[in-house]
């Protein structure tokens, strides 16, 4: 058998629900710890220009301006960024551009609407499924060598690692577009590193590279959608081709434009510290639960948690007024996986005594 053949590993379970978010979680009167969405009411330097733009929306939205400040944040020119209605529409553009490509590959687990969009759009999609027992760390070369395709995430949705850049890069070529959704990018942080530790946002050397962004996450934006991709200016292009027009309202412009400035990318760095306290205590507590296990080093905002019974877990905590992600929708996980958003302190404390009452019961 080749390596080619090897590498890909099919689904030995029920077939995931690929279109199963977070949010169906997360119904009224429930403490939401199943969308990675942080709450905190918007500073008066992005709401305020969100704010301006009501009185004007007779107006087509104009994206030149917004693109010019997200370009200028990564270091790159105004034609290799495309503004998109969130990272979501993303993938949908870059399935329907990319409709020449013959062999797709997603590495999973992860975050499913890559996927989802691929099959959508009539896309014979192959799966690489990375092995808890690994901590989910990412072997290029497990990869096909012919994939002209590859989609993955960098942190990873539901995991929580973070592969290192040097890796992830490993697996651009000529004749290969590497889609790496950095949805999450802006949560990292390591010591002695001033910016996201293992971001490609900036790399402008690797062929192929298509980097997608979401402001949704850190700046609590998920009702305006809002987003970016990251890439070459020719394949930029292509995938602008098949955008709708005016696809990004101008509200959504507007965050675009003070979520790049100096003072957004300094807020998001002390953001960050704090998630990585928050997220250190949530897994100290986790740890001290007998058969709750958290797989390799958290670097997001969310922890993946393996637990025998976690469909009955979740349940009986949705009971008790909590709200949890289930695990089995995402491909290479199973019924025993639950994902936990990271809270304060003050809610982990809550959260985690519910849990050990449920356990003990």
């Amino acid at each position: 058998m080749s390596d080619q053949t090897s590498a890909v590993a099919p689904p030995t379970w029920a077939e995931p629900d690929l279109a199963h978010h977070g949010d169906a979680e997360a119904t009224a009167g429930l403490v939401d710890l199943a969308v990675n969405v942080r709450r905190a009411r918007p500073p008066a330097w992005l709401a305020d220009p969100i704010a301006a733009t009501l009185t004007d929306l007779a107006r087509y939205p104009d994206p030149a301006p917004a693109r010019a400040a997200v370009a200028a944040r990564h270091r790159r020119h105004p034609n290799e960024v495309l503004l998109t209605a969130g990272a979501a529409e993303g993938f949908v553009l870059i399935a329907q551009a990319l409709r020449g490509v013959h062999r797709p590959v997603v590495v999973h687990p992860q975050f499913t609407e890559p996927e989802a969009a691929l099959r959508a759009a009539g896309h014979p999609v192959e799966r690489v499924l990375l092995d808890a027992a690994d901590d989910f760390r990412l072997d290029p070369s497990r990869v096909p060598a012919d994939a002209d395709l590859v989609m993955i995430g960098n942190p990873t949705n539901p995991t929580s690692v973070l592969h290192s850049a040097q890796t992830v890069a490993a697996l651009a070529r000529p004749g290969r577009v590497l889609v790496v959704d950095e949805a999450f990018a802006d949560t990292t942080i390591a010591p002695g590193h001033l910016g996201e530790p293992e971001s490609l946002a900036e790399r402008r050397d690797l062929p192929g590279l298509l980097v997608v962004r979401s402001l949704t996450k850190t700046w609590g934006l998920a009702g305006l959608r809002i987003g970016y991709l990251l890439g070459a200016a020719e394949l930029v292009s292509r995938l602008a081709a098949v955008q709708p027009l005016w696809a990004v309202s101008t509200p959504a412009l507007a965050a675009a434009s003070a979520c790049a400035s100096t003072v957004a990318v300094q807020a998001e760095r002390a953001i960050a510290a704090d998630l990585a306290a928050d997220r250190d205590h949530l897994v100290a507590r986790l740890t001290t639960l007998p058969g709750v296990r958290v797989v390799g080093r958290p670097a997001s905002a969310f922890v993946l948690l393996h637990l025998p019974g976690a469909t009955a877990m979740r349940a009986a905590l949705r009971e008790r007024g909590w709200a949890v992600r289930r695990g089995d929708t995402f491909p290479g996980l199973g019924p025993d996986w639950l994902r936990v958003a990271v809270r304060d302190h003050d809610t982990t404390d809550a959260f985690i005594d519910v849990l050990r009452e449920i356990m003990e019961a």
